[in-house]
């Protein structure tokens, strides 16, 4: 497959007898998940395997899924701990400071004195705003809201970050 592809979640186990799988969601795309979109399963040096998704329901947290002619748990035994991916002529056009993690993740956070703090290695989903978890040299990970008054400048073609922290926040 020559398309890049972009992972939605990954699935976690199998639930249940007829088919369905837990996901455990890296996005906020819930359509995503939608009955009839197409997604990818990867895993290690497999080739990408279409799959469409037949039906969709949360579960204590988790995202259950089912597929097309996938009716059994003995269909889908074999795509547990692989990822699921969609396909970048998916990726739908996003308004001004709104980005897909992948865009974010890898990214270098920089305080507006110039000071490099650290490396974004994940992306949090809590509730009302996204938090960025940086990596910094010899010290703890630092939690960063993606709210107006901490990020100032977002360049995600040279990779890097402003923030301005509020107070207490880098402590």
């Amino acid at each position: 497959m020559e398309k890049q592809l972009f992972n939605v979640g990954k699935i976690i186990n199998t639930h249940g007898i007829k088919g369905e799988v837990k996901v455990h969601r890296v996005t906020d795309f819930d359509e995503r998940f939608e009955p009839g979109q197409l997604l990818y399963w990867v895993s290690d040096n497999n080739e990408p395997k279409p799959l469409v998704i037949r039906t969709h329901r949360t579960h204590k947290g988790f995202d259950l899924v089912s597929f097309e002619d996938h009716p059994t748990i003995n269909d889908v035994e074999g795509y547990k701990n692989g990822k699921l991916m969609v396909s970048e002529d998916d990726q739908e056009e996003l308004d001004d400071h709104e980005f897909y993690f992948y865009e974010i993740i890898g990214c270098t956070v920089f305080l507006e004195s110039g000071e490099e703090l650290g490396e974004i290695k994940e992306i949090l989903t809590p509730g009302a705003n996204d938090v960025w978890v940086v990596k910094r040299k010899n010290q703890p990970d630092v939690l960063i809201p993606y709210i107006e008054p901490v990020v100032k400048e977002v360049d995600t073609e040279r990779k890097t970050i402003i923030i301005d922290p509020i107070e207490g926040l880098l402590d």
